[in-house]
């Protein structure tokens, strides 16, 4: 089978694990932390195991904010046709187009019977599934309707199945475990011939693949000939493991593109990246943090930096991988995307102070960005660790912080202060919201003018970023590459 020529996707195949919620959702922010586009759920409603996907994607859509989201596949026996219809079409109008629908015939059949579901043959079921596909599109015509083209893939095995994909479905969607490679070319052939005869083009049809997690070193180069060879040009890895996630996101994606991109283009292709350890002593950075420039815009300090710990490594003199550097330099750029939404925070109050933004805009616009979602410190990996904890996470078993703490106890004061810095971030962010609704509310007697006390606030949230950011990468570069995240 040729390659489609289709805009390369990737992203993860999750557990809706009802005993795990928090640790779900932070799978997902991790995700879209590491630069993945897509996050697929189950959709089981008979498991009593599992959350409700639907749901758990609203959930997903609001903590994340440039995530797509979809079920691995819908269960289109216990989801009616056209509810299902206006749960995704609300959901991409809430989300601004982030909703895609993998949907099925069914599976299970005595589960489904005893959630209340019917049972059908196989061709009852095919039937009901091009019926159902066909009333979906046409609530979605109706009304509301998705704010995107939201595309129909479809979980097909079977011939008929495989056809129906071809004749009226945007993608296939089947699972490594159950379609294996060598199977690939027999499946899009039956693909493609449906599709010629409905008088559709072949390569509009996605087609995606949800893999198995894989260390191999190929890889990269074994996925990438799948799009090259079989025209697959999404692919969603299985497994709920943040470390399998992190690779795929920082280091597997971004190769498979290289090497499809030289393929298509007709340049060499690129070797996959030798791991060959790089000589660096101990207290030394393999990543180089961005130094704090020591300015400063306010007259206040959020808390004294002459008291924070610092971490003297005891270990011996480390050879550092590309893998293992990695995590140094991707906590590095999370923390560049910050300083630009810095920059664009302090361009959209100089916008309000010029009158030329509205301030009901401006606060909508802060409310979007990264920092105000507390995903400031390091991406999802301890987002928790943002705010007040209340209940037990589960997450904290995997998340950065106490993997930090157990690996090494002169870590323990740094991680300490860490913690409690994130803590006045937020109520320093949540102090510039506050000044933005005193900017239009009535001045009491004696209070500073709204743009005064709103510039004030900005600048002592300037100081805090550029001061934590600086020392937290100067403290955690090394020990992310000598225990890595989890």
């Amino acid at each position: 089978m040729p390659d489609y020529g289709q805009d390369l996707q990737f992203g993860t195949f999750l557990t809706p694990d009802a005993a795990q919620p928090d640790r779900v959702v932070e799978l997902a922010l991790l995700t879209e932390a590491a630069g993945l586009e897509l996050a697929t759920v189950q959709d089981h409603p008979y498991q009593k195991r599992f959350l409700d996907a639907w749901a758990l994607i609203a959930t997903i859509l609001a903590r994340s904010s440039s995530l797509r989201v979809t079920t691995n596949v819908s269960n289109l026996p216990l989801r009616p046709p056209y509810v299902l219809a206006k749960t995704v079409a609300s959901l991409d109008v809430l989300s601004r187009g982030r909703v895609e629908l993998g949907i099925g015939a069914g599976a299970f059949w005595d589960a489904i019977v005893a959630a209340g579901g019917p049972r059908r043959t196989p061709g009852e079921a095919l039937a009901a599934l091009d019926d159902g596909i066909d009333v979906i599109r046409r609530a979605w015509r109706s009304g509301p309707a998705p704010v995107h083209d939201v595309e129909v893939w479809i979980g097909a095995i079977g011939p008929r199945m495989l056809a129906l994909t071809g004749r009226v479905g945007d993608g296939w969607l089947p699972s490594q475990s159950y379609v294996p490679p060598e199977e690939l070319a027999e499946r899009n052939a039956r693909i493609d011939a449906a599709a010629l005869e409905a008088g559709r083009d072949p390569s509009t049809v996605r087609r995606l693949y949800n893999v198995n997690p894989s260390d191999d070193r190929a890889w990269p180069e074994w996925l990438a000939e799948l799009t090259l060879t079989h025209g697959t040009s999404t692919f969603i890895v299985g497994g709920d493991d943040p470390g399998t996630i992190q690779r795929f996101g920082t280091e597997v994606a971004p190769a498979v593109r290289e090497l499809v991109a030289a393929e298509r283009t007709g340049a060499p292709r690129a070797a996959v990246p030798d791991p060959a350890p790089v000589e660096v002593r101990s207290g030394g950075a393999a990543v180089r943090p961005t130094p704090d420039d020591g300015v400063r815009r306010s007259e206040r300090s959020p808390w004294d930096e002459s008291t924070r710990p610092t971490y003297a490594s005891s270990g011996a003199p480390l050879a550092w991988t590309a893998h293992e550097r990695a995590a140094g330099q991707h906590l590095v750029d999370v923390h560049d995307h910050l300083r630009s939404e810095l920059a664009q925070l302090f361009d959209l109050i100089s916008q309000v102070e010029a009158g030329t933004l509205e301030v009901g805009a401006a606060r909508s616009l802060i409310n979007a960005m990264t920092m105000r979602q507390n995903d400031w410190a390091l991406g999802a990996y301890c987002q928790s660790y943002c705010r007040v904890v209340t209940t037990h996470h589960t997450i904290e078993d995997t998340s950065m912080f106490p993997h930090l703490r157990a690996s090494d106890d002169d870590l323990v004061p740094v991680i300490d202060r860490l913690e409690a810095e994130h803590h006045v971030i937020a109520d320093v962010l949540d102090d510039v919201d506050r000044a933005l609704v005193a900017l239009v509310s009535p001045q009491d007697p004696g209070e500073p003018d709204g743009l005064t006390r709103l510039r004030d606030a900005v600048d002592l949230l300037a100081d805090t970023m550029t001061s934590h950011l600086s020392y937290e990468e100067r403290e955690l570069v090394e020990p992310l590459a000598r225990f890595g995240f989890y």
